[in-house]
């Protein structure tokens, strides 16, 4: 287990050490989940909803018989990499 400690600013702010931002690929613009444990708080990065893509695919107005669901997907994942680097 990897633990590292950290101090809560005057904002409520704390800083996620460097080791767990790169394990977990996390940059600025990341969005993350705050989860109340019994024994603490858990963050973690929202999971890949494949229905959730697909879905926002649909409203765009692309038909069913255009999108290749391997290629939709990993557009999502190219466009949600491009978001995390800026």
């Amino acid at each position: 287990m990897i633990m590292g400690a950290m101090k809560i600013g005057q904002k409520g702010q704390v800083v996620i050490p460097k080791m767990f931002r790169k394990a977990m690929n996390i940059v600025p613009g990341t969005k993350v989940i705050f989860e109340l444990k019994e024994d603490g708080i858990l963050i973690r990065k929202p999971t890949i909803k494949t229905e959730e893509v697909f879905e926002r695919i649909a409203k765009a107005g692309k038909t069913v018989e255009d999108i290749h669901p391997h290629e939709a997907y990993e557009g999502e994942i190219e466009e949600r990499f491009k978001k995390m680097k800026r």
